[in-house]
């Protein structure tokens, strides 16, 4: 395994800090739906297993801390811990994770400690909790310990890697880094090739810590950090592919919950899988696709509805969906040169707008890319349509800055100066961390050549982010990722926890379908549920109804069991000369936390 040095995690932590707290979508409160007659009790909680507390609660963790102020700020403290690689062996071999705890501001008045995972998988906790003062309320920061734990074989833990350097990892993976995903037959099959080789060097070079990142592990470690820190149970906030993970927790340790709050849910069956549905690949069993299509269509019809004072697509037609299935086909047969190298096809396009649906204002980003790419579509023939597709390419590649060279270029004189003596670090793990984790915790066809079939029947409900979702997982192809980890969660997701788990699902969500958070919500016997008719990917932080209510249970432990609708900021609310701005700052002044979106390979949204 590959140990960071302290010296090396604080440099990188110095640039994964510098985050700012951005203005977030304009969030109108809504108040809770009609409470019910009756506020139901809560199941009374099961225990967890015999087997499962033999493997935790034996466990013995010191934590390294050390001073991290200079780096990070005052009130941080960061660490590592060494905890098993297999709970089965709990005084076996080790793996070390990192730990970053941002203190409470008030300490006399702490209530415990937070844990928090921003999803991925992938993301660093250690990061998010550095930042809890810039995103998280001020309640909370000061009457909790806000604690991130990187999971095991990510960022600042001992990595995973699956290659010898840099070079070597380009070699194999430059058919997944160039394509969002494959359109054509050749695409394809590099495409393929590519997962094919992905798998075999994880399940080879990269183990064993490859074979030991499930989430259930994950899950186990937080365990035993909680304790370590002397809480008698768990707090949580998870975003994203974090849902699963306290999930899982809750599943594992339910009678060890005081507050647990999974927000942007993934669909916890759709992404385990069983026998009878193995044959999808994970990521299309979770239906991302479908719920982005469905954001993305609705944002086209209110544009057509309010009408063009309100958006700009509207100004050029009266339907703005014919007219994006128009630019569609068009693309889809001539993706449009921009020069230089620069192409845009119809999974570049579908990338960038799936980034642009991340965001509480993603209706704004949709209107204004989809127009300055129709406006490059169209060949120009006047002085004044040259100026025009001249300003909407110099828009377009500011937005993009190096995505296309970074991909092309670039990667290619990396992966030759890697192979130099002596050049093989730093080396980037966030796609051997992101399918570690995915190809251990799930269910997949064997053969990498099944998501051909998979993509075009996702395509079918999910236009081309059904495409793009459900080849996300082509690595984890049984037959060639063959690493396992014995102890990943199969359990189901129906435990009667010791308190309320806070579900929280945004109905426009690109990333986590909302069907998700309601499948979630139902199969957990003690489920509060907040209904969020908000955009953009989770829902923290785009309404005061959605924030107050969260706030207000990670304070008490408790909720009312049953279902509870927010809304915030809707499209086109403003027209556009009206000069507001369609992104306003929260009534709390926080930013919507910094989530990693469970998915690669997107155009960063700038």
């Amino acid at each position: 395994m590959q140990a960071r040095t302290r010296a090396s995690a604080l440099a990188a932590l110095v640039v994964t800090v510098a985050l700012t707290a951005s203005s977030m979508t304009a969030a109108t409160a809504a108040g809770p739906a009609a409470a019910p007659a009756a506020t139901p009790a809560l199941t009374p909680a099961d225990r967890t297993s015999a087997a499962e507390a033999a493997r935790v609660d034996s466990v013995t963790a010191d934590i390294d801390w050390f001073d991290c102020t200079n780096v990070v700020g005052p009130g941080v403290d960061c660490g590592t811990v060494d905890l098993p690689l297999d709970y089965d062996d709990p005084t076996g071999e080790q793996t070390s994770v990192a730990v970053l705890r941002s203190r409470a501001t008030q300490p006399t008045k702490k209530l415990g400690t937070l844990f928090v995972n921003p999803g991925g998988p992938g993301g660093s906790a250690v990061s998010l909790a550095a930042n809890a003062a810039y995103f998280l309320p001020a309640d909370i920061v000061k009457r909790f310990d806000v604690v991130g734990i990187d999971p095991r074989g990510t960022n600042f833990s001992s990595n995973v890697s699956c290659w010898r350097n840099l070079g070597a990892q380009t070699d194999a993976l430059l058919p997944i880094l160039e394509n969002a995903y494959p359109a054509t037959v050749a695409t394809r099959i590099d495409y393929i090739n590519a997962a094919k080789k992905f798998g075999t060097a994880c399940s080879t070079t990269g183990q064993p810590l490859s074979a030991s990142m499930s989430t259930a592990n994950v899950a186990r470690d937080m365990d035993v950090l909680r304790r370590t820190l002397g809480d008698s149970k768990l707090s949580f906030l998870g975003f994203s592919y974090g849902t699963y993970l306290g999930n899982v927790y809750a599943n594992l340790y339910p009678d060890r919950v005081r507050a647990i709050v999974i927000d942007g849910v993934v669909d916890p069956a759709g992404w385990q899988g069983r026998a009878a549905t193995a044959n999808i690949p994970q990521t299309q069993r979770i239906a991302s696709g479908d719920g982005a299509w469905k954001a993305f269509r609705e944002i086209l019809r209110r544009c057509g509805v309010k009408g063009p004072k309100y958006c700009m697509l509207a100004q050029r037609s009266s339907n703005p969906t014919a007219l994006f299935d128009s630019f569609a086909k068009k693309v889809k047969a001539k993706p449009i040169d921009l020069g230089d190298g620069f192409i845009i096809d119809y999974p570049f396009v579908m990338s960038l707008l799936l980034s642009d649906l991340y965001s509480s204002d993603g209706w704004a980003w949709v209107d204004m890319d989809l127009d300055m790419l129709i406006t490059l579509q169209q060949q120009p023939q006047t002085s004044a349509e040259r100026k025009a597709w001249n300003a909407a390419k110099k828009q377009l590649t500011k937005r993009m800055k190096d995505f296309t060279d970074l991909k092309d270029a670039d990667e290619r004189e990396i992966a030759r100066l890697a192979k130099a003596p002596g050049f093989g670090y730093p080396y980037d793990n966030s796609p051997e961390a992101f399918q570690s984790v995915l190809c251990t915790d799930g269910l997949n066809p064997a053969n990498a050549s099944a998501w051909t079939k998979a993509g075009q029947e996702a395509e079918k409900t999910g236009g081309g982010f059904g495409q793009l979702w459900t080849w996300a997982s082509a690595p984890c192809a049984s037959s060639t990722w063959t690493a396992k980890d014995e102890d990943s969660y199969r359990g189901s997701f129906s435990a009667a926890t010791s308190a309320p788990i806070l579900v929280i699902g945004n109905k426009w969500d690109p990333a986590t379908n909302y069907r998700g958070a309601y499948k979630a919500a139902k199969l957990l016997k003690n489920s509060s549920f907040i209904s969020s008719n908000s955009w953009g990917h989770t829902a923290f932080g785009s309404s005061k109804c959605v924030d107050t209510t969260l706030t207000n249970y990670l304070l008490t432990g408790k909720a009312a069991l049953g279902t509870k609708t927010c809304t915030g900021a809707q499209p086109f609310a403003w027209k556009l000369d009206s000069g507001e701005s369609a992104s306003l700052a929260l009534t709390h002044a926080k930013g919507r936390a910094p989530v990693t979106p469970p998915v690669p390979g997107t155009a960063p949204h700038l």
